[in-house]
């Protein structure tokens, strides 16, 4: 027990090291300045070159620039291991030292029926984790993101948004909880089938309801002024038979350096939403080009389909745990007092289980969004015409995303295609439609 407190403490002050290491960088080195960049070998022209033109985005980084992309992006290659590490030690201080038993007993003391008492225990569960976890939350989110220009955020603003999501979390998570325990002892064999149906449910709810009661917890949304902007983003609109006149900027400038835009919500709650970042750091192609590429995601029902996907992974997760939980109790569990599946002590158990199972699928996981976010730059490619926009938007991106990856490393880390991959689609839709762009200086 003291040699695992022991780990506990090194990994804290672990992560105060490599905050206290990682490359300090200002914003302003880090970025490419504000505007639309067409490179000489990109102009259209009789002699047109797509690689030659990518090549000539690709080098609008300095050495300096790719090399602190670079050594950010491969740094949350280990930050995934680590913190599949950091999470199963996590688990194993609440079964050895006997917390999760006593968060158990202490819900059932409160109340004896099973749907409340699971609560109650998801709730300690969560507020205890959320303690045990805050080292490695600091360093990932607040520190490194300092460390590499990326957070606007200072440390009390962090703490609060911080609080803002636990207590969503708490509002919604320990229903679920109870949900999935109620489903291992109703459902018996088949729980993880009910289980799996019911996180697509969720996270569909999750889906409309984000936009208008959520996402305002966290950032003041405005209807964008009259202008340029907004007119070329409802003519998209209208072109692509997006229904809705609701077009927001919001103030993601005082977390974030990154610029961002998407569209949101369907049954009635869609919204174009894009954030201040990408108003007032880039020209009016660059914004037309990722409008584009979010309303195709819109209208080729990108939500709801990396839904239903990534469901079936959360299903064959579950699926996974029903496979190993017993033979993890008999090895694990009972010598610290659980017994039983049923028994919400044994939920860190399951944690550590899922997240094994998480690690394994996050080729999965980042194959079904890469594959989205590849036929939405295709769409906004067509629909925009702005590849000189959408390239630019693309650099801009790879100040803090490896630009050049191999081709397994993009398969197994990469959620969206390379900025390589986005540049070069860019030039060859230009090559092919040098007429059509009207993007061109």
């Amino acid at each position: 027990m003291r040699r695992l407190f022991t780990v506990f403490l090194a990994l804290c002050l672990f992560s105060g090291t490599l905050a206290a290491q990682a490359p300090a960088a200002a914003p302003g080195e880090r970025e490419l300045p504000a505007g639309l960049i067409v490179p000489d070998a990109a102009k259209p022209g009789p002699g047109f070159d797509a690689d030659k033109a990518t090549q000539s985005y690709i080098d609008l980084l300095t050495p300096e620039q790719r090399a602190q992309s670079d050594a950010y992006f491969e740094g949350g290659y280990w930050l995934q291991l680590w913190g599949f590490l950091y999470g199963l030690m996590i688990c194993a201080v609440f079964i050895v030292s006997g917390l999760s038993v006593k968060m158990r007993d202490i819900a059932k003391r409160i109340s004896h029926r099973p749907w409340l008492y699971t609560a109650i225990f998801g709730a300690l569960w969560l507020l205890a984790s959320s303690v045990l976890s805050l080292p490695w939350a600091l360093y990932t989110e607040f520190y490194r993101e300092h460390a590499y220009g990326l957070s606007n955020l200072t440390l009390g603003g962090w703490f609060e948004e911080s609080g803002k999501n636990l207590l969503l979390e708490l509002i919604i998570m320990p229903w679920l909880v109870a949900g999935i325990f109620a489903a291992v002892r109703k459902a018996g064999e088949s729980w993880w089938l009910r289980a799996g149906i019911a996180s697509f449910l969720v996270l569909l709810l999750l889906i409309m309801v984000s936009p208008v009661f959520i996402n305002p917890l966290f950032n003041d949304y405005k209807p964008l002024p009259d202008g340029p902007v907004k007119s070329a983003i409802l003519s998209l609109a209208r072109a692509n038979q997006i229904p809705t006149d609701n077009v927001k900027y919001f103030d993601a400038s005082k977390q974030t350096t990154r610029v961002s835009a998407n569209v949101s919500g369907f049954a009635g709650t869609t919204q174009v939403s894009l954030n201040d970042n990408l108003l007032n750091k880039t020209s009016l192609p660059e914004v037309k080009a990722v409008m584009g590429h979010e309303m195709g995601h819109y209208v080729l029902n990108h939500a709801v389909r990396n839904l239903a996907y990534i469901s079936l992974v959360l299903m064959f997760g579950f699926w996974f745990v029903h496979k190993l939980i017993d033979r993890a109790i008999v090895r694990v569990g009972t010598r610290y007092g659980i017994t039983e599946r049923t028994d919400p002590a044994v939920l860190p158990i399951a944690v550590a289980v899922f997240s094994f199972y998480m690690l394994l699928a996050t080729p999965v996981i980042n194959t079904i969004i890469r594959t989205a976010e590849k036929e939405a730059d295709l769409y906004g490619l067509n629909s925009a015409r702005e590849p000189h926009g959408f390239a630019t938007a693309a650099m801009r991106l790879s100040t803090y995303r490896k630009i050049h990856p191999g081709y397994w490393e993009e398969v197994i880390f990469y959620d969206h295609p390379s900025g390589y991959d986005r540049v070069h689609s860019s030039m060859l839709w230009l090559q092919e439609n040098q007429e059509l762009a009207t993007g061109q200086p």
